[in-house]
């Protein structure tokens, strides 16, 4: 007998019940995106800006901005702020269907709510099937992606797939910086799904590019190459992050971010 397969009758089933159960708890001791609280800032301090390697946190007009969708969790912010306004959280499950609600500044206008086009709850009640493609990636968020099919989380128990051909794909699942080589075979990809088709930005560089962003090789990850459906920023995004995404493309979970702020 295999020895996973001892394994696996000695210590029971290993699957985690979420998501059909709301547990929060499902990522104990993972550290999330850092948690900002505008009261606790001090007049004139711009620490945590100057501190920010992806120019994530910005002033402007003396007003400072927080864009989750260039954060890369680095937690560098949260080290040099003198009045924790910057603070390390838990809060990982930042998927959104708008770009917009991944900024955090005061006078930020409230975007329209995004509609997922043709219903995607009614073509897809049972099963979504994903093409991924790596666009640049440093390999990360593909170690995340391999994790969804062991046997804690179980992808497959939510009806959720991979598929090697896009000609079979219902949703486009992109990862990396979309580096100007790959920006050909990511079209291609896109091109040769049938309708009706959906992307993830999946991974803070293919949701703003990341620390490359702007660079020799690369534009600002999938902002004005395909319209996008579900951003998840991430510096990787874990498991759980991407699964509470998918979900969230399904109209199966709730989205938490709203405006910048993480309403748990």
């Amino acid at each position: 007998m295999p020895i996973w397969t001892l394994f696996g009758l000695n210590r029971g089933l290993a699957t985690t019940s979420w998501a059909g159960k709301a547990d929060a708890g499902v990522q104990p001791g993972v550290l999330g995106l850092p948690r900002y609280e505008p009261d606790r800032c001090d007049d004139g301090c711009h620490a945590c800006a100057d501190a920010c390697l992806p120019g994530a946190i910005t002033l402007a007009g003396g007003n400072l901005r927080l864009d989750y969708g260039k954060c890369i969790g680095c937690q560098l912010c949260t080290e040099v702020c003198p009045s924790q306004a910057m603070m390390k959280s838990n809060n990982w499950a930042f998927g959104v269907r708008d770009r917009s609600d991944l900024e955090w500044a005061d006078a930020l206008a409230s975007a329209p709510a995004h509609q997922l086009k043709n219903g995607i709850r009614k073509h897809f009640r049972r099963s979504l099937h994903i093409r991924h493609v790596d666009a640049g990636s440093c390999n990360g968020c593909e170690s995340e992606l391999q994790a969804l099919n062991n046997p804690f989380y179980n992808l497959h128990r939510l009806g959720i797939f991979f598929t090697p051909s896009p000609r079979f794909a219902d949703l486009l699942l992109v990862t990396g910086s979309v580096t100007y080589a790959m920006r050909g075979p990511l079209l291609e990809t896109w091109n040769a799904m049938p309708e009706p088709r959906w992307v993830m930005a999946t991974g803070t560089c293919a949701v703003s590019g990341g620390v490359t962003a702007g660079g020799y090789s690369c534009g600002h990850g999938l902002e004005g190459v395909l319209p996008v459906d579900v951003w998840l920023p991430g510096c990787p995004p874990n498991p759980a992050a991407i699964i509470h995404a998918l979900l969230l493309l399904l109209d199966r979970a709730s989205q938490h971010v709203k405006e910048g702020r993480y309403a748990g």
